[in-house]
């Protein structure tokens, strides 16, 4: 946005402690539901809106489209295409957290939970794993689980990396959230190398919106509607 010369604000959902700095105006934290949002639209006279959230921030973007649909303002969403298995994967996909609970099994394992932090409570139904969780920042609180291993690190992080993080840890199963997109991706080539099954989680349903599958094609839709 900034290196097309359009105005914007960046909205983080304040989860991150120290947020990488950007080009464009940054504000934090959430806007009180859809009326919120609503009310942030018009008062700051907001032309265009970008749902660019998480594919599993099923909230934010619900509440995008209907503060669009209140306001009128012209709603895109950056959709970033799903990871598809390939030959060597083992996936099992799961249509949510709690099947994805259920397909960890019985047998006790060593589970590289790459889900991040929201929703961690649900895996304390199996207790008898050991989990190995990669946070962005230190929990400021204690963990819902009772065998876990933290590792802080900021990504995107590369396929040699992640396949040394799952050796060292003698993971043997992976639990992740489809989230596309190449950012997040070098865990399934790591575990495609190692031989390693995938508990895949399946994206939630959101609202019918006008989508994108990259920034470019966003910006192309934003010049296209301004006519610039």
């Amino acid at each position: 946005m900034a290196g097309a010369g359009l105005s914007a604000v960046l909205s983080y959902a304040g989860r991150v402690e120290s947020p990488r700095a950007q080009p464009v105006p940054v504000r934090t934290g959430g806007f009180g539901g859809a009326e919120g949002l609503a009310g942030y639209l018009r008062t700051h006279r907001i032309s265009h809106l970008i749902d660019a959230t998480h594919p599993f921030a099923a909230q934010m973007s619900t509440n995008a489209a209907l503060a669009a649909q209140e306001t009128g303002v012209p709603l895109i969403r950056l959709e970033r295409p799903a990871w598809r298995p390939g030959p060597g994967d083992a996936w099992t996909p799961v249509p949510d957290i709690a099947e994805a609970v259920q397909a960890t099994g019985e047998t006790p394992r060593r589970i590289f939970l790459a889900i991040g932090r929201q929703h961690l409570a649900p895996f304390a139904a199996r207790p008898q794993h050991h989990y190995l969780l990669r946070l962005v920042d230190p929990p400021v609180s204690s963990l819902p689980l009772p065998q876990v291993t933290l590792e802080i690190a900021r990504g995107p992080f590369d396929t040699a990396s992640d396949r040394a993080l799952m050796q060292r840890h003698g993971i043997q199963m992976i639990v992740a959230k489809n989230a596309g997109g190449a950012g997040a991706s070098a865990k399934l080539t790591a575990a495609r190398d190692l031989g390693l099954p995938v508990v895949m989680i399946d994206r939630p349903r959101l609202p019918e919106a006008p989508t994108a599958a990259s920034p470019e094609d966003v910006l192309a839709w934003l010049h296209a509607d301004l006519g610039v």
